[in-house]
This record gives C-alpha cells, sequence and structure tokens, in this order.
C-alpha cells in the first residue's frame, strides 16, 4: 500500500518490483492506502512508491543505468472481486479499476485490527 500521496517514480518502483508484482506503472497518481501491488506475505507492508533518486553534481559511469521495470498487471473488475480482503474497496473509473483499503489512514486500521484481534481473544 502507498504510504504517502504523488506521482511514482520509475526509481522506487524499480526497488519495489523485487518484493511483488505491482498493479501501477511509473507516473500514476496514487493516494495514502492505495494498494499499488502484491507482496509475497500474508500481511500488508506500506511502501513508498513516490520516492525520487538524490541527485547530486558528481557523474559517474554507472549513474545512467537503463531502469528496466516489469510492466505493472493490470486487474479487471472480476480479478480485482478475486483479490480483495474484507477490509478493501475496490475504485472503478471509466479509465481504470484501482484497489483501496478502506480505512486510509495506517494508524486507524492498525488501531481497529488491535481491537478485532482482542475481541477474538475474549471470546475464546
Amino acid at each position: 500500500m502507498a504510504d504517502r500521496r504523488g506521482p511514482t517514480t520509475s526509481y522506487a518502483l524499480l526497488n519495489l518490483q523485487e518484493r511483488g508484482a505491482l498493479f501501477v506503472g511509473p507516473g500514476e497518481d496514487v493516494y495514502k492506502g492505495m494498494i499499488v501491488g502484491e507482496n509475497a506475505r500474508a500481511e500488508d507492508m506500506d511502501v513508498n512508491p513516490t520516492k525520487e533518486r538524490k541527485l547530486t553534481n558528481v557523474r559517474s559511469s554507472t549513474a545512467e543505468e537503463l531502469v528496466r521495470l516489469i510492466p505493472p498487471r493490470l486487474l479487471s473488475l472480476e480479478q480485482a472481486l478475486e483479490f480483495i480482503r474484507e477490509d478493501e474497496c475496490i475504485e472503478v473509473t471509466p479509465k481504470q479499476v484501482r484497489l483501496r483499503k478502506a480505512l486510509l489512514d495506517q494508524t486507524e486500521r492498525g488501531r481497529r485490527s488491535g481491537n478485532a484481534k482482542r475481541a477474538r481473544l475474549r471470546e475464546r
């Protein structure tokens, strides 16, 4: 999930594609709580897909590398419905289908999940 608002960068997505399949490409606007990819682990991971590369005045022969991004996995409405969990939503616009968390704020999601865990323990 994106942890901030802004356009995605190739630099950030290059590092994120090592962790799993991405649903967004470079230059797409994302917002806090939007699902930007699928992680191999079961728990959610907040990431920064808008991170920019630090620029310096010193040139290096290896600094101008060609960035090869894997094309994003675009989900159809049916695929998105199969993918989401009970705490997630689907946004459908004329141009795309996006996934997001029902609660966009990370701290609020943490509080709610903590309360749900405590309630399950009390029921036992």
